[in-house]
This record gives structure tokens, sequence and C-alpha cells, in this order.
């Protein structure tokens, strides 16, 4: 299967790409899939037919599903949602209170991974193309496999062995004065199987042969800054992006003097655009006359977009990190393009590095040449973050 990402600052245009990816995709035969993660789903609007949870077929071999997250949860985690509610409800919450609040933050982001990888593992489809959310939400959505795995090797795992030891001893005294009980075995267990599947995604998701990501912007300066951010945090998940579609540049033909301003200002943004994301190939796509929405505008995006070619290739390939060796040693360089020198910060703890950016952290697990040797330094050459690692002091 191949899976393609569209993702970019909210309102750029990254669900009528997907819809027109999707559209070009199915008429050349591939049996297609677009999947709405974004909470705000305007996926239907785009298609201007019904979705729901579950794919629903729009024409020849095309299906659209916007994701329901109550649905998920209950299909995925039934019984930790019942577990939630019946703790919730014993600390006083009423009914309905109680199973909106089972829902915790970033279950979002997480059944969202969960539905790619069952329909990955299902194999019912060609091409999945995924209208995320903007591009923050996406960002952790993608980083979840990596993150993930350090809390649950590091806390959860532990904690688990403790809890099913302790619960025979502390059940009897806890439950009277609590109202509930303290999970089970069976309960601790869930999560965990839960995150398997996500770290079985992640490789999926850094495969570079399967899984694209295209970066819709507009040529606006913060909207640029902000997907030249993303490029950086995706190259840090070692995520790769095979195109960028620079959306909504007014065309020659308006005139008006009203628009001269933001056509002056689009010439040099577009140029921006091409110089700061080059290699890769950028499409440029007009402010259309009318909203995108309904098949009819959609096939003239998708003409404008792919014209004969077929959506479903990877359009550039590029490694974000490699390993070098070198004097005394090796190099692990990182391209992080579009980041000021001074924002990446590192630490080494055994076998993991650190890498934190802002508020974007990965714990790469590093292969076993550069485990146990030592860092000596971080320095930049254009993009590429070069990291040294040499023989451990005597």
């Amino acid at each position: 299967m191949r899976l393609i990402l569209m993702t970019g600052k909210g309102g750029v245009g990254k669900t009528s790409t997907a819809a027109a990816t999707g559209l070009r995709c199915a008429e050349l035969g591939y049996r297609t899939l677009v999947l709405s993660t974004d909470p705000a789903h305007s996926l239907a609007d785009s298609f201007d037919v019904p979705l729901g949870h579950e794919p629903r077929k729009i024409c020849e071999n095309l299906w659209g599903a916007e994701l329901d997250v109550l649905e998920e949860l209950e299909h995925n985690w039934g019984s930790v949602k019942r577990y939630m509610t019946e703790v919730l409800q014993a600390r006083g919450l009423d009914g309905v209170q109680a199973e909106e609040l089972s829902i915790l933050p970033g279950m979002d982001e997480i059944f969202g991974l969960v539905r790619v990888f069952r329909h990955h593992k299902e194999g019912n489809f060609d091409v999945l193309i995924i209208d995320s959310a903007p591009t923050g939400t996406a960002l952790r959505l993608l980083s979840i496999p990596e993150v993930g795995g350090w809390y649950m090797r590091r806390l959860y795992k532990p904690l688990e062995k403790m809890a099913v030891y302790l619960r025979p001893l502390v059940e009897p005294i806890f439950k009277p004065l609590a109202g509930f009980s303290l999970p089970d075995k069976e309960m601790m267990d869930l999560p965990y199987e839960f995150y398997e599947q996500i770290e079985a995604l992640g490789k999926i998701l850094t495969d570079n042969n399967v899984t694209s990501v295209r970066l819709v912007t507009n040529p606006e300066k913060m909207v640029i800054k902000e997907s030249l951010r993303a490029q950086a945090y995706l190259s840090l998940y070692n995520i790769a992006i095979d195109m960028v579609v620079a959306n909504r540049i007014i065309p020659d033909e308006v005139t008006d003097p009203y628009f001269q301003y933001w056509k002056e200002n689009q010439k040099l943004y577009r140029q921006e655009i091409i110089d700061s994301f080059s290699p890769l190939p950028v499409r440029e796509v007009p402010l259309y006359s009318r909203e995108i929405c309904g098949m009819a505008t959609l096939e003239k995006l998708k003409e404008m977009l792919y014209g004969d070619e077929d959506p479903s290739q990877v359009y550039f390939r590029r490694n974000p990190y490699q390993i070098k060796q070198s004097e005394g040693g090796y190099d692990l360089e990182l391209l992080l393009p579009g980041l000021p020198d001074d924002s990446v910060q590192l630490s080494k703890s055994g076998d993991e590095l650190n890498i934190r950016i802002g508020n974007h952290r990965r714990n790469m697990v590093l292969p076993q040449a550069l485990a146990t040797l030592r860092t000596t330094g971080a320095r930049w050459e254009g993009d590429r973050l070069i990291i040294g690692f040499s023989e451990e002091l005597s």
C-alpha cells in the first residue's frame, strides 16, 4: 500500500489537495481511500457527499472516511473506556460527563494512527491518502511512535509490573475506600498492545518507499515559516517529504489594482518557496474564482496538480539522516533545513541520543556502531547538523 499524508498550516487547502489526489489515483485504477484524521472534518464538504467513520464509496475505485474518535475508542479500547468511566462516576460525575471525559487529550492523534495501521494491515486499498490535521497536530501524530516508545519502555512497563504484583494486596483496602477496583493485568496489558501497533506503523511511516508527506503551503510569510519548521521536524523523525504544493497563487489575468500589492508580494514568496524547499519539487495551484467543492471543481484541481502523472509515485527521494565514517569515528548527519543554528539541543544516555528542537523531541535509538561511542560535539554544514562520535576515553 502507498501512504500519502497531506499536511500544512490550517486553511491552506490540504483537504482539497487530498481529495484531488485521491480522485486522480482512482482514475488510474488504484483502489484509493481518502481518510480525514482532522478533528474539524471537511472532507465530506470537499467531495460534497456525506461521509462517516467507515469508508464510503464515492465513485469508481474511490472511497472516503472521516475518523470518529468515539467509535474508534469503543472498537479498540472499549474495556479501558468503560473502566475510566467507572472511575469518573465513582468520583461523582454523571454518566454523560464521565463518558465525555473518558476520552483523554491526544486520543484523536493516537486513534488516527491505529486506524491507518489497520487499513495498511488489511490491505483492502492500493493507496491511502491522509487528510491530516493542521501542522502542529499532524507532527504530534507522526511523532507518537518514536516518543511513545520512550515512555513505554522507561515508565509504563516497570509501573505495570509493580501494579500487577501489588494489586492482590491493595485491592481489599482500596476498593471500599475509592468505590472502584484497581486495573487488572488484562487492563494494564491493553495500552502496551496498543503501543505495539503504533510502533509497527512507525516502521511504515519511516519507509520512504511507502510513505511520503506532501506539504501544502501558501505564498505568505507566516505560512512559509511554519512549513519550513514542519520540514525540519519531519526530518527529525525520518519521515520524507516528496512534494510541496504552493496553493492560492493569484493568476496573471487578475489585473484589478486592489490585488497589486498581493501579486507583488506573492512573486517574492513564490520564489522563496522554490529556493527554501529546493531540491523538492514545487507545484503551484492558482487561486480559483469559486470555492473548490464537489467533483467538478476537484477535477480541475486534479488536472492542475498532476495532469497525466501518477500521484502515487514517489516524486523525490532523500534520506533525512546518514551515518558516515570519519577520522577517529563516525558522523551522524541530520537534514534539518530552515532552523536557526542554536535551536537544537543534544544529549546522549546509553544507546539513545536525545535531540530536542523547540518543543519537539526525538529519542533516537542509536545503531550498534554508535551506541558505545561518545559524542564529540555538533556543527552545522548548511542545512545538515553533523554530530560526531568517537571511541570512549580510557
